[in-house]
């Protein structure tokens, strides 16, 4: 018997939050129904988080629901105050722009937007921004209870510290009203996104119910669906690595950081991770797990990176870590940058800065005097060593940090 979508969700862990359980599950389960995602581009890339709900939305879209990207560049110029303890920089109207329009075409890497049941990409700042203070506060902020708003665990850690703005405040109108117009126009009736969101979804399910009591309409309900956050055993959240964010852009995380980043992943972690990226049977990824756990690391490294970055790429990372971590030290696949034949005569400590191994000079000279940089797979021993160009082997060199970061500097 073919298993029907919502039960294939809940088997593989993406089931956190339903406004309302026995509709949400006819209503997947049914006849195709519009559902949207909203991201704000508060950065110019996506991170491993995003990718996780357009699974998600991927799962919907393949069942033949029709998906709609909520770019957020209204809601991107306020900032969504959930679980912060400090009021997000402001970012300008030209960064936003900048960051609308890469995330667009990073999103159309993970959905379809085109041929059969093609997803729509819209942008809020289309119905928000001509919108007047006056109005907006007028046909939507009445419809909000202050004391309710600040019960909401989306405002607890700015709470807590004490700065919860007016500012931030008025993202949660803005979100909902989201929703109510997606509704309005494209007869959308559920909003899906991480656990994170809840106060946001069921702020605008409660104010499509306000607004149609006022309006004297019956409105049908709207329906949010949240997926858990991406945490891992360590408690950290999965997106976050010693070196930074897990971005799916190559110029900010590199195929091979981006592979090695699963690699490294707790093994406690491994057969939930499978559940979400591949869409392995899960009995097949229970065997897998028990079996052999680092083969499972290297297939989900693999299934991984290759979602993100392409199979060319994946085997290229998959090849340079085989490489590296095997005796010879060296892979022609392995991460590479080019400098200016001018820095060379540079300190060992700068040149770790420079190439971004570390972030400080005081972390350099900490691995140095820990034994844990190498160059050309020689511990360095001083921080005073001076690159010259008795270390290149034509015109580069390999430095190693720890046993598991490795860098190929070729200098021009």
């Amino acid at each position: 018997m073919e298993k029907k979508l919502f039960d294939i969700l809940k088997e593989r862990g993406y089931v956190k939050d339903l406004t309302h359980e026995s509709e949400i599950i006819a209503l997947i389960n049914g006849e195709p129904m519009t559902f949207y995602l909203g991201i704000d581009p508060t950065a110019d890339s996506l991170h491993i988080g995003h990718f996780f709900a357009l699974t998600m939305f991927r799962w919907l879209q393949d069942f033949g629901h029709h998906g709609i990207i909520l770019i957020g560049g209204a809601t991107a110029l306020i900032g969504d105050p959930t679980g912060k303890r400090d009021m997000r920089k402001m970012l300008s109207k030209e960064e936003v722009a900048h960051n609308k329009a890469e995330v667009k075409e990073l999103v159309k890497r993970f959905v379809k937007t085109d041929g059969d049941n093609p997803a729509i990409i819209v942008d809020n700042a289309d119905w928000i921004c001509d919108k007047t203070y006056v109005d907006f506060m007028r046909d939507i902020g009445v419809h909000f209870n202050v004391n309710n708003m600040l019960s909401a665990d989306c405002y607890k850690k700015r709470l807590e510290n004490g700065g919860l703005t007016f500012l931030e405040m008025g993202y949660m109108l803005m979100q909902a009203f989201d929703f109510v117009h997606l509704n309005k126009e494209f007869g959308c009736q559920l909003q899906i996104g991480g656990s994170d969101q809840w106060g946001n979804i069921l702020a605008g399910a409660d104010l499509s119910r306000k607004i149609g009591f006022s309006e004297g309409k019956k409105i049908d309900p709207l329906f949010g669906f949240t997926c858990p956050l991406l945490i891992k055993a360590d408690g950290e959240k999965m997106g976050k690595t010693a070196d930074g964010t897990l971005w799916v852009t190559r110029n900010k995380t590199t195929p091979f950081d981006f592979y090695q980043a699963w690699i490294n992943s707790f093994d406690e972690d491994v057969e939930r991770s499978l559940s979400f990226f591949t869409r392995m049977e899960i009995s097949d990824i229970e065997k897998l797990c028990e079996k052999d756990i680092r083969e499972a690391k290297k297939l989900l490294a693999f299934e991984v990176t290759k979602l993100v970055h392409g199979e060319e790429e994946a085997i290229k990372a998959k090849t340079a870590a085989e490489e590296l971590f095997s005796n010879k030290g060296i892979s022609d696949n392995m991460p590479t940058i080019n400098l200016s034949k001018n820095l060379l005569d540079i300190n060992i400590v700068d040149l770790l800065v420079e190439t971004n191994i570390v972030s400080s000079k005081s972390e350099a000279r900490r691995l140095i005097e820990q034994n844990g940089v190498s160059l050309n797979q020689e511990k360095v021993k001083s921080n005073e060593q001076i690159i010259t160009n008795k270390d290149l082997n034509n015109c580069s060199l390999i430095i190693q940090k720890g046993k598991k970061v490795f860098l190929k500097i070729i200098f021009e």
